[in-house]
């Protein structure tokens, strides 16, 4: 007689989960008939809850494995570097802390904008790819753009006249990364469409920047003072810049010199040979 109410109460439970699954996953009309075919399954001796219970929650698993690997390939990813794997201890110009605590994603949810400035090799790409990789994580839908081919496709849709298309898809990625913001031979018309991409995007979504020039050059790259007025008026109101003054990551991790047992120990290239 003792079974039945923890019986009951354990049937309950399984009811809550199910109904909070479905509603995860949309399934508006199994929800609606959940409690009666329940019912039913209880009242004919099928003890059915546990199994739906079990079944939805693999279902709800790949679901979310399928949207976040749909969600990785979308954001182009060049390279698949986390903020876990960047070489922190190799480059005494980036502040570790400031960097995992933007990988909270606070900035991306308060649409603030991030722009990062050093020059060649310093770990910029690194440390946006790592960001743009956890706001995917956390069910972000961004994109990975080199500043380059970004002009390139808005200068394209001018002449096909796709441009406002473009632009609101865009508008959208949260976050996006445009790369290598440097030394381009921009066209007027290349210019424009860009401040009109980063007027639409204002305040609404996160930007993130890697640059090699600080703020005072990009009046020379655009060539338009009041547009580079405009654009930074908006880029930078609300905004962290990060600027990495360290040695480039690519230049090679100096060796230890051997030790005396080692030079001892190590093997001639006569030796070697025979």
């Amino acid at each position: 007689m003792r079974a039945t109410p923890r019986t009951n109460k354990s049937t309950s439970a399984a009811r809550e989960s199910i109904h909070a699954l479905l509603h995860e996953l949309n399934f508006k009309g199994m929800q609606r008939v959940l409690d009666s075919e329940l019912e039913r399954c209880e009242r004919d001796g099928i003890p059915a809850a546990e199994l739906v219970q079990r079944l939805l929650g693999e279902q709800a698993s790949y679901v979310r494995e399928r949207s976040l690997a749909n969600r990785l390939a979308q954001a182009r990813l060049p390279w698949q570097w986390t903020i876990d794997t960047f070489p922190f201890e190799r480059q005494s110009g980036v502040d570790k802390a400031q960097v995992m605590g933007l990988a909270d994603m606070d900035f991306v949810r308060r649409a603030d904008n991030l722009v990062l400035i050093g020059g060649p090799g310093t770990g910029k790409t690194g440390i946006a790819l790592g960001l743009l990789r956890q706001a995917c994580m956390n069910g972000w839908r961004g994109r990975f753009y080199n500043a380059q081919t970004l002009f390139d496709e808005l200068y394209s849709s001018l002449a096909d006249r796709t441009t406002t298309k473009l632009l609101m898809s865009l508008s959208r990625m949260q976050p996006l990364v445009i790369d290598e913001l440097g030394y381009l031979n921009l066209k007027t018309e290349q210019a424009n469409a860009f401040f009109r991409l980063m007027d639409q995007r204002y305040g609404r979504v996160s930007t993130i920047v890697t640059t090699n020039l600080d703020y005072p050059r990009w009046y020379e790259m655009f060539n338009n003072k009041p547009l580079v007025d405009a654009l930074l008026d908006r880029l930078q109101h609300h905004c962290v810049t990060i600027r990495i003054e360290g040695p480039s990551l690519r230049s090679e991790v100096p060796k230890k010199k051997p030790t005396a047992s080692a030079k001892t120990l190590a093997p001639k290239a006569s030796d070697k040979a025979k």
